[in-house]
């Protein structure tokens, strides 16, 4: 893989895709649901994965595609050669609601391994990303690599559900956690909430159930400076699969797992 020409490539197709979207803001979008009625999807979403694969295809017909829409039709069951994970909107709901807090996410992987990762927040006109062994980079300036902290003085990125009672986990070990640190925030775009851990203005981010596409960027940058990616057992994350997720300052993220996190027995039916 030529990275230094591919990372180019990359940064102006991403820049593309985001003015298609800032155009779209004037328009009446088609919202239509996929698996629920929270998992919402739009036009925009299809449209822009449609464009970044046709891009992609350009540049290197044998480079393969996953994508949160399935807009490239193709079966990837293993990450062998040059994978693409793509997500078009990661926060749709946050974009039909509130047009802010929603990115474009491209992690690129050679042979599982992750190469590059770009996640543009285009109404900050944020553009961060991380090339392997090369460091990660916001708007061209370098990230600065996290600092130790102690948990009791942790921002953590959680949403509302953790801390009710559910079949997932034990809300009330969530409880001690909420209490503990020193506060919690909620955005509504995974990869928002990893951003915001990389550049240390949050310190953890959990999620019950996440995609490959909404972390494979992430998980490029994230380790380019020093943050610790698992999932909430503290295995390796599985990018063909959905699992937990838990990414966090590497000084904390084993105290919340041990301490915090009680997997509750998933019922088979």
């Amino acid at each position: 893989m030529d990275i230094i020409s591919i990372h180019n490539y990359t940064m102006d197709i991403i820049q593309e895709a985001a003015e298609r979207i800032r155009k779209s803001f004037s328009q009446k979008v088609e919202i239509e649901t996929k698996a629920d009625a929270n998992d919402l999807v739009t036009n925009i979403d299809k449209e822009t994965e449609m464009f970044l694969i046709e891009k992609i295809k350009q540049y290197d017909t044998n480079h393969r595609i996953l994508g949160e829409e399935g807009m490239s039709h193709e079966n990837i069951s293993n990450l062998d050669g040059v994978v693409w994970i793509v997500d078009p909107i990661d926060g749709t709901t946050n974009f039909i609601r509130q047009q802010r807090n929603f990115t474009i996410s491209i992690g690129i992987y050679e042979n599982g391994v992750g190469k590059l990762g770009y996640i543009y927040d285009i109404v900050r006109d944020e553009l961060f990303y991380g090339i392997e062994g090369q460091g990660a980079y916001i708007n061209n300036v370098r990230m600065n690599r996290l600092e130790k902290l102690p948990l009791n003085e942790a921002l953590i990125g959680i949403n509302a559900s953790w801390a009710v009672k559910n079949k997932r986990i034990n809300s009330e070990r969530v409880g001690e956690l909420i209490r503990y640190v020193r506060g919690t925030r909620s955005y509504g775009s995974a990869t928002i909430e990893c951003m915001l851990v990389a550049t240390g203005k949050l310190d953890a981010y959990m999620s019950m159930r996440l995609s490959p596409w909404d972390i494979a960027a992430a998980a490029v940058i994230a380790k380019e400076v020093g943050a610790e990616f698992t999932t909430l057992k503290g295995e390796p994350i599985n990018l063909l699969h959905q699992d937990t997720f838990i990414i966090a300052n590497a000084s904390i993220r084993q105290e919340i797992i041990e301490q915090y996190v009680e997997l509750l027995p998933v019922e088979i039916k």
